[in-house]
């Protein structure tokens, strides 16, 4: 789907603003709101906009840490499965099939490096799982980054 400017800013001051209404996103755009909600509406429908939810700080509920793992299942199993399983572990935080030398590739947040321990344990013992290897996050310097992507579909 192609968006325009309009679309752009739509999405940037939602983005930026979680909860803005409508009416509100209308006045700063200089937009009557029926223009504002259909705009919404049809990024929705499309798919652009998959959620409205807001973003969730691991570290403020009380998981600072987090680690990227790289997993290798037993292909008789199937990626599927192995996903099935893994979304019962609360502290993935998402699920990717991978190329290269893994096979599906995951970040999760524990409570402390023992707490670590437990959830890569969890993840091993998952049917299907052959091995889990695990980088530890010393920092992040931006995550969720999808507005540049939006100014970019616009140029």
């Amino acid at each position: 789907m192609s968006i325009d400017r309009l679309d752009a800013r739509l999405i940037t001051l939602i983005s930026e603003e979680a909860g803005i209404s409508v009416v509100e996103c209308a006045r700063r755009l200089g937009v009557a709101r029926a223009t504002a909600q259909g705009r919404l509406d049809r990024l929705r429908r499309s798919g652009v906009i998959s959620s409205m939810a807001p973003h969730i700080d691991p570290a403020a509920l009380g998981y600072p840490i987090r680690a990227f793992c790289s997993l290798l299942i037993h292909q008789s199993v199937g990626h599927q499965k192995v996903a099935e399983g893994l979304a019962r572990i609360p502290e993935l935080l998402d699920l990717h099939t991978a190329t290269g030398d893994t096979d599906m590739t995951t970040s999760v947040v524990a409570r402390s490096t023992q707490d670590l321990q437990r959830v890569l344990d969890l993840i091993s013992h998952t049917p299907g799982v052959a091995r889990v290897s695990s980088r530890l996050a010393l920092g992040t310097h931006f995550e969720g980054r999808t507005l540049p992507l939006v100014q970019a579909a616009v140029g």
